[in-house]
């Protein structure tokens, strides 16, 4: 299963690159994600529950990171196994450019299963598959620049300062 999609941040490239690359953000916004340890040079060790159908599995595993062009693309991949329920693979390639106002991240995701999963169909994995990226990337823009609700442009901290994400507020 492959698909690509983008999300334009309002946040610098430097802001998204440090966040992508921070085990903390990671955990955050992968969807059933009980446990994440590790950094971005070695790889992070993760546990992750999710529901597929009717299957429900814990995965254990690994996620790396590389090809990594500081401040402008890397390739996420991560294999985790199930149990019995089987396994789960892929990989995301992400991308950013500078935009007016922000970064543009565009990312192109492949991800396979095996196992009892995969008995499941196509179709169903790749509805979860897309959930699983699009929820992802979603949490991903939430954590770095604030929530996206029609109210949470006028809301302010204390002293009058717009909210910003947690990992802006984080790092800012």
């Amino acid at each position: 299963m492959q698909l690509s999609d983008y999300r334009e941040i309002k946040a610098d490239p430097a802001t998204v690159w440090a966040a992508i690359l921070n085990p903390d953000v990671l955990k955050d916004c992968v969807p059933g994600c009980e446990s994440m340890t590790g950094n971005a040079d070695e790889g992070f060790e993760a546990t992750v529950t999710q529901k597929v159908g009717p299957v429900k599995a814990t995965f254990k595993g690994a996620v790396t990171i590389s090809d990594r062009i500081e401040g402008k693309s890397l390739k996420i991949s991560g294999e985790g196994k199930g149990g019995p329920a089987g396994f789960a693979k892929g990989g995301a390639v992400v991308t950013l450019e500078a935009m007016e106002g922000g970064t543009k991240l565009s990312y192109e995701v492949d991800a396979s299963v095996g196992g009892k999963i995969a008995q499941l169909g196509s179709r169903i994995i790749d509805g979860f598959a897309k959930k699983m990226a699009d929820e992802f990337f979603t949490r991903f823009q939430q954590a770095v620049e604030g929530p996206q609700d029609e109210g949470a442009e006028e809301d302010t901290a204390e002293g009058g300062e717009k909210k910003k994400g947690w990992f802006k507020r984080l790092i800012g």
